[in-house]
């Protein structure tokens, strides 16, 4: 190598004198160094690495212990020190031998044919052999990979938010309590502006960071005032299609937005069984959305008056007229009443069209309580709900009563494709849903659960298709019953669900990404020949998908696959530490 470097070295000489525009005994900033020059450049490469990289931890933590960054150990001096001598070395070293490059080259005049042969075997050798006393050279080689990067078993430090000075402003004012968080879109007129200032006055509040939490590439607009408050960034889920799923003779390819591994692909294979064996139908028993409010009166019999009158069917029609005219879609069908003591509970069901419909009922119940106080001024409305509704909770009330779509799904499975498709046998499958489905929901006390896992697929439907996924409680209600038929050749399946909360206008529907699912099941916004029927033919496909579901999932029990399936599609080592055994 010595060898190399001094033939190297006579090289550029030659050049050099060639030129006439450098001499021999020139000094330059590489010959000021005692040890070589690589051995040097790569000590103080490791040393202002290794320094910026523990000043960067040490500022990460007193941000999270939130301590002053003033505040400084004795450690801290010495690196800080550190971190000034090696750049200053590194400026020095580079920053010289540039000027040197810029005012001691040589003039475009001096080269040769021959003189640029020899810069290029210059150039050429420069990037194998570490002379950096005679080439210069920016990076040794030498230096070790792990100084310049950070352990992968450390986080990187998240890129900090770039602000302009008035957001900055901004920022200290959210953090210091002087301007409301809740207020930012209202002041700023910028919604992706206001939660990019949120989200920076959170990290800073509480030392904690949303790197992993996107931000960019979200509408924060379409929002405003019906989904979220206060955003500061949002949650990506994956969505997988089942199907084609075949309903009612037509083909649907459905959503499904989850993190459970083996629920699009056992939905997928229930789809498969269904089409093969002709699809399934189903049937809409009831349409109705529910709103219960609860009211006092001084005695149980002034309460009681009230409650025969609202029964009487005379009265039926006026009441009607009252609730109807807070939407042109609402339509009142019944009441229902219950007394506890000197408390009336009133159930308002009612047609919503296309909407979901808790707040148009919620606007009707409204009207008709004020029409009810002229007559019975004595009543105290004690609040708009009285959970007699039922909403969002598990209630006998809905299973019983129905709340939203109640719908019925089923389909007559061959037995062919039980047995190749399935991988079971009908048998199996009848005797499994009965000990399950039914006699161990029945010993568990299950209200609304006589199903395998049909809040699966309704969950994963909602959250794609932008319902509310906390009504997966009352919706998830489901029974399911397996029969052999045609001499016990084939399998008859049926799913009945009489709570299914569904709607394709309002709340998340509207948003692009849940809007796009329902165009693609067909359902998309309100249907303007038929009102409501986008919503109707939503709560089947959610049907369908369940019936899909139970038929997949309890064939996979029936084979003893759950488990094997599992261990395949639904398991993950990414943060699982690796364990030596002893």
């Amino acid at each position: 190598m010595d060898a190399r470097c001094r033939s190297t070295k006579s090289t550029t000489t030659k050049v050099k004198a060639t030129t006439n525009t450098v001499n021999e005994d020139s000094t330059k900033s590489s010959d000021a160094q005692a040890l070589p020059l690589y051995f040097t450049n790569a000590v103080f490469f490791t040393l202002f690495f290794s320094v910026v990289y523990y000043l960067l931890g040490q500022w990460r933590m007193k941000i999270r212990n939130s301590v002053p960054l003033h505040f400084v150990t004795p450690l801290e001096i010495v690196a800080l020190v550190a971190l000034v001598a090696s750049l200053v070395y590194l400026i020095g070293f580079f920053g010289i031998d540039f000027v040197q490059s810029l005012f001691l080259r040589p003039t475009a005049e001096g080269w040769t044919s021959e003189d640029d042969d020899e810069r290029s075997i210059v150039k050429d050798d420069s990037g194998k052999v570490p002379c950096g006393a005679v080439l210069d050279c920016a990076v040794s080689p030498q230096v070790p990979p792990t100084v310049l990067s950070v352990p992968k078993s450390v986080d990187p430090l998240p890129v900090p938010i770039k602000l302009n000075e008035e957001d900055e402003e901004i920022v200290k004012s959210v953090v210091v309590g002087t301007t409301p968080s809740y207020s930012l879109e209202s002041k700023l007129g910028d919604c992706a502006r206001a939660a990019a200032i949120r989200r920076e006055a959170l990290q800073r509040i509480t030392g904690k960071f949303l790197s992993g939490l996107p931000l960019d590439g979200f509408d924060y607009a379409s929002i405003l005032g019906q989904c979220c408050e206060m955003p500061v960034g949002y949650v990506q889920i994956p969505v997988g299609i089942a199907g084609p799923l075949l309903l009612d003779e037509k083909e649907f390819s459905v959503p499904m937005a989850t993190t459970e591994g083996c629920l699009v692909a056992s939905t997928n294979r229930g789809c498969k069984a269904i089409h093969l064996s002709g699809g399934a139908n189903s049937v809409l028993l009831r349409d109705g959305m529910t709103r219960a409010p609860v009211v006092r009166f001084a005695t149980a019999k002034r309460a009681a008056q009230l409650k025969i009158f609202l029964e009487e069917p005379e009265n039926f029609e006026t009441l009607a007229l009252i609730f109807n005219k807070s939407s042109r879609f609402a339509r009142l069908q019944n009441i229902k009443c219950a007394i506890a003591g000197k408390n009336l509970y009133t159930r308002f069901s009612c047609s919503t069209g296309d909407a979901m419909g808790m707040n148009m009922v919620s606007k009707g119940v409204q009207n008709v309580l004020d029409f009810l106080q002229e007559d019975f001024p004595d009543m105290d409305v004690i609040g708009i709900s009285g959970n007699f509704c039922s909403d969002k909770k598990a209630a006998a009330v809905n299973w019983i009563e129905g709340r939203g779509k109640s719908v019925v799904c089923e389909a007559i499975i061959k037995g062919d494709v039980v047995r190749k498709v399935l991988k079971t046998n009908v048998e199996a499958l009848v005797e499994l849903n009965m000990l399950k489905n039914l006699a161990g929901s029945a010993i568990a006390g299950a209200l609304g659960g006589f199903n395998a896992h049909a809040s699966n697929i309704v969950t994963a439907i909602y959250i794609a298709t932008g319902q509310d996924p906390a009504q997966n409680v009352e919706s998830s209600h489901c029974i399911t019953m397996m029969e052999a038929v045609n001499d016990g050749r084939d399998l008859h399946v049926s799913v009945t669900m009489p709570s299914i909360e569904v709607g394709t206008i309002g709340g998340g529907t509207q948003l692009a990404s849940q809007s796009a699912c329902l165009n693609l099941l067909g359902v998309k916004g309100a249907n303007r020949e038929a009102p409501g029927s986008n919503a109707r033919l939503l709560a089947t496909i959610v049907a369908g998908s369940v019936l899909a579901g139970e038929l997949s999932l309890m064939s996979a029990l029936a084979a003893g696959q759950l488990v094997k399936s599992h261990l395949k599609y639904n398991r993950s080592s990414r943060d699982i530490p690796s364990v030596s055994s002893s």
